[in-house]
């Protein structure tokens, strides 16, 4: 079943942890309004939604289904506003450490490649080597 306006208003209520008179509250809306709305029986006031975005509802979600990019939680919405503040030298260096070890590395060589070895070779992990052959001229 299709979830409707109701069913991901009471989803973000249930996420954010509040009571349905809690939150009915904060949208200035009694219990039974509130438990209207979460069965889909009536549809929530604009001004309803305004109160209960500044409690960290994401009304794009409650309305359409999909969620917000612009909602930051709380450490989230701190290190934006430091990234923002840090002088350049300080923002590469939080790029640098939130980037690494985000991709494996990887090497492509274009042309033969020899290698002696002696000894025991051993590979770690998620290891692979494609060997393949050059076409004859």
């Amino acid at each position: 079943m299709p979830m409707n306006i109701g069913m991901r208003l009471k989803e973000e209520r249930e996420r954010l942890g509040f009571t349905q008179p809690a939150f009915g509250a904060i949208g200035g809306v009694q219990k039974l309004a509130q438990l209207k709305y979460e069965k889909g029986e009536r549809s929530p006031s604009a001004e309803y939604l305004a109160a209960i975005a500044k409690v960290g509802a994401d009304v794009q979600y409650i309305v359409t289904g999909a969620r917000s990019l612009g909602t930051l939680t709380a450490d989230e919405d701190q290190l934006l506003e430091k990234f923002r503040k840090a002088p350049l030298a300080v923002k590469a260096a939080a790029l640098a450490a939130v980037t690494a070890g985000a991709s494996p590395r990887s090497q492509s060589f274009h042309g033969p490649v020899g290698q002696a070895a002696q000894g025991d070779i051993k590979n770690g992990p998620g290891f692979v080597l494609n060997v393949t052959t050059r076409p004859e001229k």
